[in-house]
């Protein structure tokens, strides 16, 4: 098993409340997250401890450029984000590194396993 994490106190909230079932991530990542993976949803410090708040599958995972997201996409990924520019942004603080807006990233669709052990 391995994880899904969450850096963003922002998201650890929408997380808790059962709000974001699907996160946007830079790049092509569908062999790190395939469809079907049974996964931890964590939040914590990139290099720093992590939480355990559920244990979720992978229900689909799409690649996609920056320009061809969808609202409702960018909604799932933060619901103050208006814009994919906005996204860029926040995306190139968080992963400290120079964003365009025809670079692909991974939607990442999950759901939640009630009364999953582990």
């Amino acid at each position: 098993m391995f994880a899904l994490n969450f850096i963003s106190p922002h998201n650890e909230k929408l997380l808790t409340a059962r709000q974001k079932s699907a996160t946007i991530r830079p790049g092509d990542i569908r062999d790190v997250y395939p469809e079907n993976s049974i996964v931890w949803i964590t939040v914590g410090s990139r290099y720093g401890s992590k939480r355990k708040l559920y244990t979720a599958v992978i229900d689909r995972t799409i690649v996609k450029k920056f320009s061809d997201l969808t609202t409702k996409e960018l909604t799932h990924q933060n619901p103050e984000i208006k814009n994919v520019n906005e996204l860029i942004k926040e995306f190139e603080e968080i992963y400290e590194k120079k964003l365009d807006i025809e670079d692909y990233v991974t939607v990442i669709h999950f759901s939640e396993i009630i009364g999953a052990e582990g």
